[in-house]
C-alpha cells in the first residue's frame, strides 16, 4: 500500500468532497482523508492506493472533475508539499 500526503497552507475551505470522490473512481483507490488544522486553516490531505496504483491517474481523474465543475475559474491555492510513502504497518 501506498500513501499521498499533501500539505496545504491553507487548505481551501470549500467542499472538496469531489476530490475524494474523484480520486475513488480509480480503481485501486483505497481512502483519502482531508484534515484541517481549526486555528491556522492548514491542513493535508492524506490518500491510501494500492501498490499497482498509478498516482498520475487518480491525479487526472482529480484533474477532470475540477475542470467539470469549474474549478480552475479561479485562483485557488496549492498545496505546499506532496510526499509519497509506502505503508509499512497498518491495523
Amino acid at each position: 500500500m501506498i500513501a499521498r500526503v499533501a500539505v496545504w497552507e491553507p487548505m481551501p475551505d470549500d467542499d472538496r468532497q469531489w476530490v475524494i470522490d474523484a480520486a475513488k473512481t480509480v480503481p485501486g483507490v483505497q481512502d483519502a482523508y482531508h484534515l484541517v488544522d481549526p486555528e491556522s486553516g492548514n491542513g493535508l490531505s492524506i490518500a491510501f492506493f494500492d501498490d499497482d496504483v498509478d498516482v498520475a491517474h487518480v491525479k487526472a481523474a482529480i484533474a477532470g472533475k475540477a475542470e467539470e465543475i469549474g474549478w480552475n475559474d479561479v485562483p485557488r491555492p496549492a498545496p505546499t508539499s506532496e510526499t509519497i510513502y509506502r505503508v509499512v504497518r497498518h491495523g
